[in-house]
């Protein structure tokens, strides 16, 4: 599995973020949920539209335009060989001081873009 962390693909056991990235310590940063169907990314553009909406509203500057992180998002599929996925995409403030001062964070955003397989109920229930 290749996991994108701020323009680089890396292996699921080498991707890292620090300790002081202010997602992980506050809470500090805004997520998106997406489903893959045959290769098709479901309602991207709505759910891009939010996360970037959400990150306004915590006054958080994603370092991607939204076609950068299209981009960022298939190549992380290309990458990970998946024709059905589930996609966690994340924005966090990024590393910084410990407090939540988010000015000690600034030009530090991290990008995160997970792919894999989900299974949510046994293949029974399917």
């Amino acid at each position: 599995m290749k996991i994108y962390i701020n323009g680089n693909l890396y292996d699921k056991k080498d991707a890292k973020i620090s300790v002081f990235d202010h997602g992980l310590l506050y809470g500090d940063g805004v997520f998106e949920g997406v489903r893959v169907y045959k290769r098709l990314i479901f309602k991207l553009k709505e759910h891009m539209d939010r996360l970037y909406e959400s990150a306004r509203s915590i006054m958080l500057e994603i370092p991607l335009t939204k076609e950068q992180f299209n981009q960022a998002i298939v190549r992380t599929l290309k990458a990970n060989e998946l024709e059905d996925a589930y996609l966690r995409i994340i924005a966090t403030r990024g590393e910084g001081d410990l407090g939540l001062d988010p000015r000690k964070c600034a030009g530090r955003e991290t990008v995160i873009i997970i792919a894999d397989k989900i299974a949510l109920y046994p293949d029974k229930l399917y």
